[in-house]
């Protein structure tokens, strides 16, 4: 008897291994339905922009050798007639796919500006910044107008980057970071500790602050993980960079942090975000 060379499939294997026609209709009608809801997404960002649907609110940034408020950061929120503020968690990763997320961020760092340009001389402002805002190579000359249009000392404006943003060894993008320091606007290196980002990329771009992320803080009641915060911390002021510590709640937490010479703490429950009437009356910005 003579036996074939094929391999015989057992049932259901076939199944498994290509997709019938019914799985992939599920599969494309699923990426329909979702390309769908990203256009009405869009579609609605869209509207949001142009009829002053976002608002921003501040949240305190808390100096541990003064203990008054030093800065606060912008965090944008889209305003809803029924469900009220939506976190940008609901919205912005899908503004990522597109290039609106660009008008979004330059409308933040607009706003942010126009704001704090009424605030006291000596309290910063800290504005997100978007991959695609930085890639698009605009970043700069968004900034530029936004500080001239209200005639805001460049220093005073942070704008904060990630650590995936300038892990790769992009020129156009170290030659964007140079030129706005050279402005005089901060550069905060933000969700420290989230990836692998190389001491060497720390040296080689001209940050001025290092954010530990909230992971970091969360983990201080373990020894070991308050011995890597202190080596992070003394790293980062030996290259010349101050830090802030992120999703700090509680006073123990600040005095611990202080111990490890962490300059600045900022935390949704010790400092709530505020609209900029609150936050402007309640620590005397004018």
């Amino acid at each position: 008897m003579a036996f074939s060379n094929s391999v015989t499939t057992a049932p259901g294997e076939a199944a498994r291994a290509t997709p019938s026609g019914e799985t992939q209709e599920l599969r494309a009608q699923a990426a329909r339905n979702i390309a769908a809801e990203h256009r009405r997404i869009t579609a609605r960002l869209r509207q949001a922009l142009e009829q002053d649907g976002f608002t921003l609110l501040y949240q305190p940034q808390r100096d541990l050798k003064s203990g008054r408020a030093r800065g606060a950061e912008a965090l944008i929120r889209l305003q809803h007639r029924r469900r009220g503020l939506i976190l940008p968690s609901h919205f912005m990763p899908v503004a990522e796919h597109s290039e609106i997320v660009i008008e979004i961020c330059n409308w933040m760092l607009g706003e942010a500006c126009r704001r704090a340009a009424s605030w006291r001389r000596d309290f910063f402002v800290s504005v997100p910044v978007s991959p695609r805002q930085l890639a698009a190579g605009k970043l700069v000359k968004q900034v530029i107008e936004a500080l001239a249009r209200v005639d805001l000392t460049a220093s005073r404006l942070e704008l904060a980057l990630t650590e995936a943003m300038l892990i790769e060894d992009n020129d156009d993008v170290s030659f964007a970071l140079k030129a706005l320091r050279g402005l005089g606007v901060g550069l905060i290196l933000d969700n420290f500790g989230t990836s692998y980002t190389s001491f060497s990329l720390l040296k080689r771009l001209p940050l001025t602050m290092l954010k530990l992320d909230r992971s970091m803080t969360l983990g201080m009641a373990e020894q070991q993980n308050v011995a890597i915060l202190r080596a992070t911390i003394e790293t980062a002021h030996a290259l010349g960079m101050g830090v802030i510590a992120d999703g700090v709640e509680r006073e123990d937490q600040c005095v611990m942090l202080a111990g490890l010479g962490c300059d600045i703490v900022q935390g949704a429950r010790l400092n709530p975000p505020l609209p900029f009437d609150v936050l402007s009356a309640e620590f005397g910005l004018t």
